[in-house]
């Protein structure tokens, strides 16, 4: 189990060599993630490696938004690959899967309406 974040999602993703099905908390990829830009963005280490069709995945996916999973799935793709062969992981590297997107929400401060905004001041 190779695991991949994102803001607050998490994935636990395990490969093995098959047809190139990927099975998210027991349902098919596309039942999970309905939106064509977050399935092709799953694939994109996939295509990154031209391993496309040779892995077969289980990913068990939890917190966030549905994006914030999709970004975290990718993520644990793209270290399970890099673990599976050393070759894979330069080009990983070098397409930048690798890398976690650091960013966060930043959370809300005392005496202020959120993170950065301020209560409306009136001077009289």
């Amino acid at each position: 189990m190779i695991t991949g974040r994102r803001k607050r999602a998490v994935a636990r993703v395990q490969l093995k060599p098959g047809t190139g099905q990927i099975i998210v908390n027991g349902r098919k990829v596309d039942e999970y993630f309905p939106r064509p830009s977050l399935q092709s963005m799953i694939q994109e280490p996939f295509k990154a490696t031209q391993t496309l069709g040779r892995f077969d995945c289980i990913a068990h996916v939890a917190g966030g938004g549905i994006a914030g999973q999709a970004s975290a799935l990718r993520h644990g793709l793209a270290r399970a690959l890099g673990a599976t062969d050393e070759n894979l992981r330069v080009l990983l590297r070098k397409s930048s899967f690798l890398t976690r997107d650091s960013r966060v929400r930043e959370r809300k401060k005392y005496g202020q309406k959120g993170a950065r905004k301020r209560f409306q001041w009136t001077k009289r």
